[in-house]
């Protein structure tokens, strides 16, 4: 009896536990759950969530030659962190020339379907017959991004897009990263939907951001993929004196987070006024601007102050989930 007593208590409170389990589960659900919250780019890197961390980066390389003597001096001497390469340009064997001797540089792609000085002119790297939707008229990569929006076909994009990489890898560069000239593959979502692709097949990261010149208008990518949470890129109507108090009131007031400035770097000499004769935005003078407040103790000093900590595409690209 006494036997019979216990199996009959064991088994009265195993159903009572087995009842409570609905009930907890019901309140499980009423309860939100928590969960630990998601590192911040700063912290996948090692650094403090407080941290500001900035790209100091130049745009262009490989466009001529007075573009890669400013833009190697600035790599060389810590005025700038990071370049991407115009690989259809005809100054790219000069890059490729110095990226061999500098292999500790960060370069990227700067992914272009666009030529846009009138004097200057470039075409694609792949055979003009097998992307004739990226052509203009005179068989060169159209002046502006409209014509891009209006007559690329996707396949004809990716492809060469593709090519460039390509090139850039078979002449001894390995791109730390990838950005997009004149910020052509922002222009629809079917360009930009390519551009994160080619992060994919190149296992690179991709410059986009959360605000700013370069972040996706039509689109939201997955957060993991974001790196960058703001660019910071002058503008026309700046007046040269007053160049560096413009990036210097850009960047102060900015939180915690990794953001990147973009400059356009070269020297105001004969060669470069050549090219942008007729095109002061982003011409010889604005160039030498940007160098001048790149490399002036002034700057360096205020980032100092501000406790920025320069990084590289190199170091961002661990911060990448898998």
């Amino acid at each position: 009896m006494v036997v019979n007593r216990r199996v009959r208590l064991l088994l009265s409170f195993l159903f009572i536990c087995w009842l409570r389990s609905f009930a907890q589960t019901d309140d499980e659900k009423a309860i939100p759950k928590t969960t630990a919250p998601e590192k911040t780019v700063q912290e996948r890197l090692g650094y403090p969530a407080s941290a500001r961390l900035l790209v100091i980066h130049a745009d262009d390389l490989g466009m001529n030659h007075s573009v890669n003597r400013a833009t190697f001096e600035a790599l060389e001497k810590g005025w700038i962190t990071s370049a991407s390469i115009l690989v259809p340009c005809p100054w790219f064997p000069e890059v490729a020339r110095w990226a061999k001797q500098h292999p500790n540089a960060d370069l990227g792609i700067h992914l272009a379907l666009n030529s846009e000085w009138t004097t200057l002119r470039w075409g694609p790297v792949s055979p003009t017959d097998k992307v004739p939707s990226l052509l203009d008229a005179a068989e060169y990569l159209p002046l502006d991004t409209p014509a891009v929006v209006q007559n690329a076909k996707l396949s004809e994009v990716e492809a060469e897009l593709r090519a460039q990489v390509d090139r850039a890898r078979s002449a001894g560069v390995p791109p730390t990263h990838l950005d997009t000239h004149m910020s052509a593959l922002f222009e629809s979502a079917g360009l930009y939907q390519v551009y994160r692709k080619m992060g994919h097949i190149y296992s690179l990261p991709i410059l986009q951001a959360k605000a700013g010149s370069h972040a996706p208008v039509e689109t939201t990518p997955p957060a993991e993929e974001v790196l960058v949470q703001k660019v910071i890129e002058i503008a026309p109507g700046i007046d040269a004196q007053d160049w560096t108090s413009w990036y210097r009131k850009q960047l102060e007031p900015l939180g915690p987070g990794v953001y990147q400035m973009i400059v356009h770097l070269a020297y105001d000499d004969e060669e470069m006024r050549g090219t942008t004769y007729d095109h002061p935005d982003w011409g010889a003078a604005w160039r030498q601007h940007d160098l001048d407040m790149a490399r002036s103790a002034e700057f360096r000093q205020f980032l100092k102050e501000q406790s920025f900590i320069l990084v590289t595409w190199k170091e961002l690209a661990k911060a990448l989930q898998k």
